[in-house]
């Protein structure tokens, strides 16, 4: 069983990249971060240590969470991603339904996030340590974890 893992998180504003490392790092995990689709690109085609998970803004600059959605169903389609993100009008896009899950942002409040990556990261990867959380209504839309071609 796997002790860590390791996260990518693709956010634009520095801030939010910045809270979301810490706090997944004190769960355990090795943190990569991305402040752009270039950047999270060249972190899933080159890094030599594989990625576990994918926590993905899809407002970023350059190339949208949504092309590199495509991009990765085409060459990784086996690599988890939480979409976590403000942007409630593609829930029902089609590669956003492919993700195992999305999340809202509200605030600062981190819990529900941290719940779903240790769901997800449970799910793909075997037993996970879950921290006790209590669940928000309405910030989650968990997908059903599909097989990709």
């Amino acid at each position: 069983m796997k002790k860590d893992f390791t996260i990518l998180i693709a956010d634009r504003n520095r801030n939010v990249r910045e809270f979301l490392k810490r706090e997944m790092m004190a769960e355990g995990n090795n943190i990569l971060l991305a402040k752009s689709g270039q950047e999270v690109l060249k972190c899933i085609y080159d890094h030599n240590k594989p990625l576990d998970l994918l926590i993905l803004e899809l407002d970023l600059p350059d190339i949208g969470g949504l092309s590199i959605l495509e991009k990765l169903q085409d060459r990784i389609p086996t690599l988890p991603v939480v979409v976590h993100t403000y942007l409630s009008e593609y829930l029902n896009h089609p590669d956003v339904l492919c993700t195992n899950a999305v999340v809202e942002k509200k605030g600062t409040n981190i819990d529900r996030l941290k719940e779903v990556v240790s769901d997800v990261l449970r799910k793909s990867y075997g037993h996970v340590k879950r921290r006790p959380t209590r669940p928000a209504r309405g910030e989650t839309h968990e997908r059903p974890k599909r097989d990709r071609p």
